[in-house]
């Protein structure tokens, strides 16, 4: 993946897309974005492009790109990720407000190609996002790529050693039942928000705890923050 703060110029790029006859192939894209104001702010910006092409709702599953606009990961965001993911038409970019280590590794694992911080989504960046999503290459800003190239070496090190305390021993279900005990929710409101029975939460919690050498839901929650997974 590569730096958002490499500036290729957008019509560089732009210029490897055109066709012989002299005329720039446009990229398709769809705005999903559950807040209007976001989506008119992001729609606005990409029709001034000759590049973009922007599809309405009754098109967007054929778009080349799809760009999701949100101020954070929830669960409407993740299960909106996960059909695009199943859609072969399109490429997933993420323009959002605040992401976290934990989310990182979420929303890459729902398939997102590339990543925009929505305080630098100006309209060259976009372009440049868009454009790169479009031939098949991959975006973070700096510091994400870092904490992704970490989160790496986190899991080459845990397949050395498998008995060794690491982010990736959790499985994907025993890090939502943390980061929801982090919201303060006990275990009748995990069991009900994630369709799972109390005494499998109560199970997933505790292995959690017995497996990583903590001392409870409380420790167990203060380590998954130290160690940038919620």
């Amino acid at each position: 993946m590569s730096d958002t703060t490499s500036h290729e110029p957008a019509q560089a790029k732009a210029a490897h897309r055109t066709s012989r006859v002299g005329r720039p192939d446009r990229v398709t894209v769809a705005v999903y974005a559950a807040d209007p104001v976001l989506r008119v702010g992001i729609v606005h910006q990409l029709r001034q492009r000759p590049e973009v092409d922007l599809v309405d709702d009754a098109d967007a599953e054929r778009a080349e790109v799809s760009l999701v606009v949100v101020d954070n990961v929830g669960d409407d965001v993740v299960a909106l990720l996960h059909r695009l993911r199943h859609n072969n038409a399109t490429r997933t970019g993420l323009v959002i407000g605040t992401l976290g280590a934990g989310a990182l590794q979420r929303v890459i694992e729902c398939g997102v190609a590339a990543v925009l911080r929505r305080a630098e989504a100006e309209q060259d960046q976009l372009l440049s996002l868009v454009l790169a999503i479009a031939n098949g290459e991959g975006v973070l800003p700096g510091d994400l790529l870092g904490k992704l190239l970490s989160h790496v070496g986190n899991l080459q090190r845990s397949a050395l050693d498998p008995g060794g305390l690491s982010l990736s021993t959790l499985t994907t279900r025993e890090a939502d039942m943390l980061r929801l005990v982090s919201e303060g929710l006990d275990t009748a409101e995990i069991a009900r928000k994630t369709a799972y029975s109390e005494r499998t939460v109560k199970n997933v919690l505790h292995e959690i705890i017995t497996r990583l050498q903590l001392r409870n839901r409380a420790h167990a929650v203060g380590y998954a923050l130290r160690n940038g997974l919620i």
